[in-house]
């Protein structure tokens, strides 16, 4: 439970002393409501971002102390195209990758001397277990590829590969920044 920080001490502590080191952590649990701000109730609020903002913080945090000891790090945060464009009806979810966005620069920033890198990722719709049910739908996935100007959601493989790049030494001078993979949502 990312929203529980006494699980999340106890989860890399264990994790340390179990391997003697924590080279990479990738922050992907996330949730996300579909409401009018004017629906939102403070449950939906607290809930999205304990989940989103809260626990990506604290696990930063954790696997942060135990990188620096060992004077190595990356971080990946997985934030979302709804972090930089506004989307109808999703109002803490925005606000919440918006954050995570923040949290990305700030972190980066303030371990930069120490071996660690922080970026994100803000992909756009992809195709998961999770988020198939929508996406099956023609009338829905027509809807969201109308916004996509590549014609095409993206695929776990495109998220997997940006992860795979943030996490190599190709990118050791890369920190602090957000990778966006939304075949071009964000550009119109």
């Amino acid at each position: 439970d990312v929203s529980d920080v006494k699980q999340i001490k106890e989860v890399f502590k264990s994790i340390y002393e179990q391997f003697g080191r924590i080279d990479i952590l990738i922050n992907n649990a996330g949730l996300g409501y579909n409401h009018a701000a004017t629906d939102v109730n403070e449950t939906d609020w607290d809930e999205m971002m304990n989940v989103n903002l809260k626990g990506l913080f604290f696990c930063s945090q954790q696997a942060g102390k135990y990188m620096i000891k060992n004077g190595y790090g990356r971080i990946i945060n997985i934030s979302s195209q709804a972090s930089l464009v506004a989307i109808k009806d999703h109002a803490v979810y925005c606000a919440s990758k918006g954050g995570v966005n923040m949290l990305t620069k700030v972190l980066a920033l303030e371990w930069a001397d120490k071996g660690i890198t922080v970026n994100g990722i803000a992909p756009t719709f992809t195709y998961t277990p999770g988020t198939a049910e929508r996406l099956d739908n023609p009338d829905y996935l027509g809807t969201v590829l109308n916004r996509i100007p590549v014609g095409k959601v993206a695929t776990i493989k495109d998220i997997v590969s940006a992860i795979l790049y943030l996490t190599s030494s190709h990118s050791d001078m890369v920190t602090g920044t957000t990778l966006v993979i939304d075949g071009g949502w964000t550009i119109q």
